[in-house]
């Protein structure tokens, strides 16, 4: 049974990489088949990742027209023939990578896992989408529709590294470069565990933010040497969990700023997909380097029971109307403090 009122939707197209090849077109709102759901889309989150994506930085064969962003928050409208999962009306979120149900995605050597929304499959900027049920996770009770359209990737991604893959405990110290979606979800995360949060950014307003939302120490990496304050904070000791989202030739400051035995989760590449770093502080400090490719159901199940139980809420700086996709995406190219929302209205 649906409840959608109108037979046409708006949808975000593009038919080739670049910005300018962007289209808001007006189509026939689809119609879940076996298995599938009807979901009205009322928020979508924007990560860099999905501007990589449009501004063709990131090389994917993309299934054109193609419609971008990964990340969306609704309420299924209608379900199709045999559908368990969800009833008409219950508030979902989608999967940044539908097929990664838990344990270790599949992919090859060759060939490394990444079937992700937004990228091979089509994305979410559209008013209405169709999904297989088991594509979509139930939304946080606590969290409005915005506000859980966040947590796909960007939430997911700094949970993933932190308690799924990072078995972060009380005490132990946290470093997270800059103030973007994953890192504040990191700082909300490990502060909720008990952590030291540690902050570096070239803004003391931002660093400023990111105290009050419970940052420990800031650092502003433009006025000094970011891994010498680390030292001087931690007494020589370093830092156990380190968010590298810059990638580069950065992950050297990681390397260097990383406790003995600590961890590195890599997530971001902002200064390039090719990483170097010293030999020596490897070997000598046997640190673990992760790379985090966002995460599974599972883990994002865990992390919507974890939001409602200790009531923490995603950094969202402005909220842009549908219609604004290239003013969104011009905020992300100036960087934004949390997360950036195209909501209906």
């Amino acid at each position: 049974m649906s409840q959608t009122t109108s037979k046409t939707m708006q949808r975000w197209t593009m038919n080739a990489v670049g910005r300018d090849n962007l289209t808001l077109s007006t189509e026939a709102i689809p119609a879940p088949g076996p298995g599938e759901v009807l979901v009205r889309v009322n928020a979508v989150s924007l990560n860099y990742r999905d501007k990589m994506v449009i501004d063709g930085t990131m090389p994917l064969a993309l299934p054109f027209p193609f419609t971008p962003a990964s990340d969306m928050a609704g309420v299924i409208e209608s379900i199709g023939e045999g559908v368990t999962r969800f009833q008409v009306g219950a508030r979902v979120i989608s999967t940044f990578s539908p097929d990664w149900i838990d344990g270790k995605p599949n992919g090859t050597a060759r060939t490394p896992p990444y079937r992700t929304l937004g990228g091979v499959y089509q994305g979410m900027l559209a008013e209405y989408v169709v999904m297989n049920e088991n594509w979509l996770v139930a939304s946080p009770e606590t969290l409005d529709d915005a506000q859980a359209s966040t947590l796909p990737c960007a939430g997911l991604t700094a949970w993933f590294a932190l308690v799924e893959r990072g078995g972060i405990r009380a005490g132990q110290t946290v470093l997270v470069q800059g103030t973007g979606g994953v890192s504040m979800f990191a700082l909300q995360i490990a502060k909720a565990h008990g952590a030291r949060v540690f902050v570096t950014s070239a803004s003391d307003e931002k660093l400023a933010r990111a105290k009050a939302l419970g940052a420990d120490h800031g650092i502003n990496r433009l006025q000094e040497d970011w891994v010498d304050a680390v030292y001087e904070l931690t007494q020589e000791d370093g830092i156990d969990h380190i968010i590298e989202t810059v990638g580069g030739a950065n992950l050297g400051h990681s390397l260097r700023a990383v406790a003995v035995h600590g961890r590195i989760s890599v997530i971001g590449v902002l200064e390039g997909f090719e990483f170097s770093g010293p030999a020596g502080e490897l070997l000598l400090k046997s640190p673990t380097i992760q790379g985090i490719g966002v995460g599974h159901r599972r883990a994002l199940e865990d992390f919507v029971r974890a939001i409602d139980a200790n009531g923490m809420k995603p950094v969202i700086e402005t909220r842009y109307r549908f219609d604004e996709l290239p003013q969104a995406l011009a905020h992300l190219d100036r960087g934004a403090f949390g997360k950036i929302v195209l909501t209906r209205s």
